[in-house]
């Protein structure tokens, strides 16, 4: 299992939900951070609460459906002259729930498209060249199960295209120890899924991760979390690296 005490992750949407937990379990466990959002104002709580855990941390922010926004953020985290190990590209935008789905305007695809697909793979092909230089990487990709719902359109849509994205690079690096997999929360009580979500969002932890501390060289893997429920980390990444195959 890797330990990634000392390293460096960056997490996006880690002001509220998942991203969120995610920064501080991974605090827990001495990672050091980069936590983006929207507005810096907005993980200032986050920011305080993982340091006081004794890692290194530091905020930034973008609009992931501008891609200036995007390219501005990359460059800072460069200039912080650290080297990030670990992606969690967490963040995501449902734009609209409609019955009426006939009439799906194709903003709800293009906007969609930019936060959920474009975003993370611009962030990808920033960071992975410099992953498979030095030897090691872990990319978690933040997919969503909805299937079989128009009323979801674009949402689904863009998802459907990171799920490409990630399985077709992830073959790129396949037996190397730069990994590229999906993860899934499954339905929980967030912003995004709303209050009426089976799931709290504490049950995505550890499975929300478990991609992160995999150490198989198994890359393109659909990660859902709730598989992993109610184990320790440990038995979550023996179960993912004993039960889950890639694809190719």
């Amino acid at each position: 299992m890797v330990n990634v005490e000392g390293r460096w992750a960056l997490i996006t949407g880690a002001a509220r939900g998942i991203g969120y937990l995610t920064a501080k379990f991974m605090a827990e466990r001495g990672c050091n951070l980069i936590l983006h959002s929207r507005k810096l104002s907005h993980t200032e709580k986050v920011l305080e609460e993982v340091k006081a855990l004794g890692v290194k941390a530091y905020a930034v922010e973008a609009e992931l459906s501008d891609l200036d926004s995007v390219e501005k953020m990359l460059k800072e985290i460069d200039s912080l002259g650290v080297r990030v190990d670990l992606i969690m590209n967490n963040a995501g935008m449902q734009i609209a729930y409609r019955n009426d789905y006939f009439k799906t305007p194709a903003s709800d695809y293009t906007e969609s498209f930019k936060i959920n697909t474009i975003a993370p793979a611009i962030i990808m092909y920033h960071f992975l060249p410099k992953m498979i230089e030095n030897g090691f990487g872990r990319i978690l990709n933040t997919t969503s199960g909805i299937r079989l719902e128009p009323q979801q359109a674009g949402y689904s849509a863009s998802k459907a295209a990171l799920d490409k994205i990630t399985i077709d690079l992830g073959s790129t690096v396949n037996g190397t120890d730069v990994m590229i997999n999906l993860t899934d929360p499954g339905w929980c009580r967030t912003d995004l899924g709303g209050p009426s979500a089976p799931n709290a969002p504490e049950s995505a932890i550890p499975g929300i991760v478990v991609g992160v501390f995999a150490d198989d060289k198994k890359s393109g893997r659909y990660l859902n979390a709730p598989y992993f429920g109610g184990m320790s980390l440990e038995e979550a990444v023996a179960k993912a690296e004993r039960e889950f195959e890639s694809p190719y």
